[in-house]
């Protein structure tokens, strides 16, 4: 099994930066796919950034340019660097691993709130 836990949310202006932190343990060598996810007051849960195993990265149009999903194998932590901040940004970010050879996904934290003031 894989744990994770999300931190680095916070309050910013527009136009601000913030970077997200997504401490793994447990069962990290099966992690096929890291993304990082959010969910805005009201709407749906969606994908913003993935990154694989091997490092490739796809970003969601809306942040695309301006977040980049990257990985410290080191310390067993993923990070989501966002700049350019908008207030559409606003949310709550979860980050959630795809592992094994079944492709489990797993369960969702707490997520971290993000917040950005126009």
């Amino acid at each position: 099994q894989v744990q994770l836990v999300e931190s680095g949310g916070g309050l910013v202006q527009a136009g601000g930066s913030l970077r997200l932190s997504c401490a793994a343990s447990g069962s990290i060598f099966s992690i096929n796919f890291m993304g990082w996810y959010r969910q805005a007051p009201g709407k749906q849960r969606e994908l913003v950034a993935r990154i694989s195993r091997g490092g490739s990265t796809n970003y969601s149009d809306s942040v695309k340019g301006r977040f980049t999903i990257s990985r410290d194998s080191a310390k067993n932590t993923w990070y989501l660097q966002m700049t350019s901040l908008k207030p559409e940004d606003t949310g709550v970010y979860y980050c959630n691993a795809n592992y094994g050879s079944l492709a489990v996904g797993t369960p969702w934290g707490q997520g971290t709130q993000v917040t950005v003031s126009s």
